[in-house]
């Protein structure tokens, strides 16, 4: 269970995708519902009980459009953080973070926040079973490395779990990896691929691209936004054919998150930080 209101978390999260979906239909950029968030609006018609997160996805142009105009088209609030605009982030992809709020994930993977929206880039894969491994293989590694040169070395003591993280960053930096990450996403453009590859941890999905096609009006929590156009599809695709059936009670992932404050603004615990 969540060591937190987690009915409250979940309002605040409504409140931000509902800013990201007026931005986006104000400029018309094209975003997608995604894993979780998808299956919440289709088998819930809104979050999953004890979910805790949203996910969405947006093609790499309209990506890297809002990153581009982020600053001016969001209200003053929200913030758009990315590998693009900061160099000390951690992770693959981008969020919509609240700075009224203080969020931190895990003591050993440090970033300090507000809570937030994951917002992934949708990227293409290239044809043939070969290239396309090769392709995930190559992204599995620097996906790796990038966790690796963040985390703190000394999360399991200072034996030999601590040898790799401090190899890892004697030889490369976080800057680095966060370079050859994003050169590897795009080296397909998806208007020239046929399939889009969604990374998810340990996991991955090559899903045709019809299967987003034009974003389409799913209802989550009362309002309306955008998910897949073959809704059905795409969650067979990330979940199994049986999605709509409740996982047991020992796998429904919650993420107890390390630090949470609804009221604090991040930007004050940091300064009390230094």
């Amino acid at each position: 269970m969540a060591n937190y209101d987690l009915r409250k978390l979940q309002l605040r999260l409504l409140d931000i995708l509902t800013d990201i979906d007026r931005v986006c239909r104000e400029h018309g950029l094209r975003y997608y519902l995604m894993y979780g968030t998808m299956l919440g609006a289709v088998r819930h018609q809104g979050f999953i009980p004890w979910d805790d997160d949203i996910d969405i996805g947006m093609p790499r142009d309209d990506y890297e459009r809002l990153i581009e105009h982020a600053c001016e088209w969001l209200p003053d609030h929200l913030q758009m953080v990315c590998a693009e605009n900061d160099a000390l982030y951690p992770v693959a992809f981008a969020k919509i973070q609240d700075c009224r709020t203080t969020l931190i994930e895990r003591p050993h993977y440090y970033y300090l926040g507000g809570i937030y929206c994951d917002v992934m880039p949708i990227d293409g894969i290239p044809q043939g079973w070969l290239r396309r491994r090769l392709h995930i293989l190559h992204y599995r590694f620097w996906f790796r490395t990038l966790y690796l040169v963040h985390r703190d070395p000394y999360r399991h003591g200072h034996g030999p779990s601590s040898w790799l993280p401090l190899l890892v960053r004697k030889c490369t930096t976080l800057q680095r990896v966060q370079r050859h990450i994003r050169s590897v996403l795009t080296r397909y453009r998806l208007s020239d691929c046929d399939a889009i590859c969604l990374y998810n941890d340990h996991t991955h999905a090559i899903i045709p691209k019809e299967v987003f096609g034009q974003p389409t009006e799913v209802v989550f929590e009362g309002r309306r936004f955008f998910g897949p156009q073959q809704a059905d599809s795409y969650l067979r695709f990330c979940f199994g054919p049986t999605y709509m059936q409740l996982p047991p009670e020992e796998k429904r992932h919650v993420h107890n998150f390390y630090y949470l404050d609804f009221e604090k603004p991040f930007k004050e615990k940091e300064s009390v930080s230094k």
